[in-house]
């Protein structure tokens, strides 16, 4: 009975000493996932294998691929990122134009911006990013262009990933050759920002974005409506001269 006993004893109070040892190479595991230039200002330390991470990045996207390299090392059992994001305080307002601009002009791999209704909001340097995107891809592109800029100190990811199929794809190039291509409308399609956005969900059509009068609006919604196998039409155009139009216009 002594022995056992003695064994016991003997065996509980290797447990932290296995710890540490394990937390030793772990950490040692952490720091070489972290060795790149970019994650220079962070600093690693594990305890009973939770990784705990400090320090600064110059971006929100070195702070989550830090995240994400640091779940991968064996060992880790969970993450506290505490991880700051340094650089000059931005205005929000100008943060958000200068966001909302890069993701506007983004090409987005294979789908055009006309099919992209993707929107961004900035309070405390923290970017909201909202609306729809057609497809997974399109949406990691927004997200990845809004965390690799400077001056945005966290991302919040609300955007709406539309379902990928070639259904809603015929819709879409139809929508757009209906639209564009429609006289009234047909200066927003030299127009690089292509304002008038086009997002198809299950063969249900939105339309987003600014024309100029309601005139176009107008003729946006009907254009719409004449592409084959759409079950509705939503028209969320904005006027961007409502306040001046004459009524009747």
């Amino acid at each position: 009975m002594k022995k056992a006993l003695i064994f016991i004893l003997a065996a509980a109070l290797a447990v932290p000493a296995a710890f540490a040892q394990n937390d030793s190479e772990t950490q040692a595991a952490v720091q070489k996932a972290l060795s790149a230039s970019r994650f220079k200002g962070i600093q690693a330390s594990v305890q009973n294998g939770m990784a705990t991470l400090t320090g600064s990045v110059d971006v929100v996207a070195d702070k989550f691929q830090a995240d994400q390299k640091v779940h991968r090392v064996k060992g880790v059992t969970a993450v506290r990122n505490e991880v700051q994001v340094a650089g000059a305080e931005i205005p929000d307002q100008q943060l958000q134009e200068k966001l909302q601009k890069a993701i506007t002009y983004n090409l987005w791999g294979n789908v055009p911006i006309q099919f992209q209704a993707i929107s961004v909001q900035v309070q405390n340097g923290v970017a909201v990013v909202g609306g729809h995107a057609a497809g997974p891809v399109a949406a990691a592109d927004a997200i990845a262009v809004v965390a690799n800029t400077k001056g945005v100190k966290d991302v919040i990811d609300n955007i709406q990933v539309d379902p990928v199929s070639d259904f809603d794809d015929r819709i879409r190039v139809q929508e757009y050759r209906a639209i564009y291509g429609y006289p009234l409308l047909n200066q927003y399609a030299i127009d690089p920002e292509k304002p008038i956005r086009i997002q198809v969900q299950n063969g249900h059509v939105t339309l987003f974005g600014t024309v100029d009068n309601q005139a176009q609006k107008n003729a946006a919604g009907i254009q719409a409506n004449t592409v084959p196998g759409v079950f509705s039409v939503t028209n969320n155009l904005q006027v961007a001269n409502a306040g001046k139009e004459k009524p009747g216009k």
